[in-house]
């Protein structure tokens, strides 16, 4: 026995923005910088699903996509959050600074500490870089502020789905803070 399943349904990032301007609160959105394992992306979908993100954004090329090991990873979380597919990564986070999301790029080598960055609360795009090379040279140009997760010194990096779902609780965190 066999079993065939229709292909992931994508949402536009269009329509992924325009949902997350017209939400209830501010907007959340993570996007992917070349994230190649597909069980990151289901742990950030996850992750992004469990902190109120709006959805998670991911380039069309040199990106792992929703296959079956990225939904499984979500643990069902991909069935409760859109993702949506950038023909243009740069172009589209260009589009959602314009529409006056704060673009914040994960990396380990900033003097930035994520929770110094300042108003975490406001609209905000996550941008997570690649497991190895981390983000790429337009997309960290592109961000409005670079910051790092502080960690011990005897270990290199985190894994990028970990990495995320620390960011996205610091932001949560701070969202919170600010409501009381």
């Amino acid at each position: 026995m066999a079993l065939q399943l229709p292909a992931f349904a994508y949402a536009h990032p269009d329509d992924l923005l325009a949902s997350a301007l017209d939400s209830d609160h501010e907007p959340l959105i993570v996007a992917l910088d070349s994230i190649t394992d597909p069980r990151n992306l289901g742990a950030i979908v996850r992750s992004a699903a469990a902190f109120g993100g709006h959805g998670v954004l991911i380039p069309e090329r040199r990106s792992a996509g929703m296959t079956a090991a990225a939904w499984k990873t979500s643990a069902g979380a991909a069935a409760h959050i859109p993702i949506a597919r950038a023909t243009n990564l740069n172009r589209t986070l260009r589009t959602y600074a314009d529409a006056g999301l704060t673009l914040i790029g994960l990396d380990g080598n900033s003097t930035t500490s994520l929770h110094d960055v300042p108003d975490l609360s406001g609209p905000v795009v996550l941008v997570v870089g690649s497991e190895g090379a981390g983000l790429s040279r337009l997309v960290r140009e592109a961000c409005d502020y670079l910051a790092a997760i502080p960690i011990s010194k005897s270990v290199e990096s985190l894994n990028a789905g970990v990495a995320a779902g620390i960011a996205l609780y610091e932001i949560s965190r701070q969202r919170a803070q600010r409501l009381d």
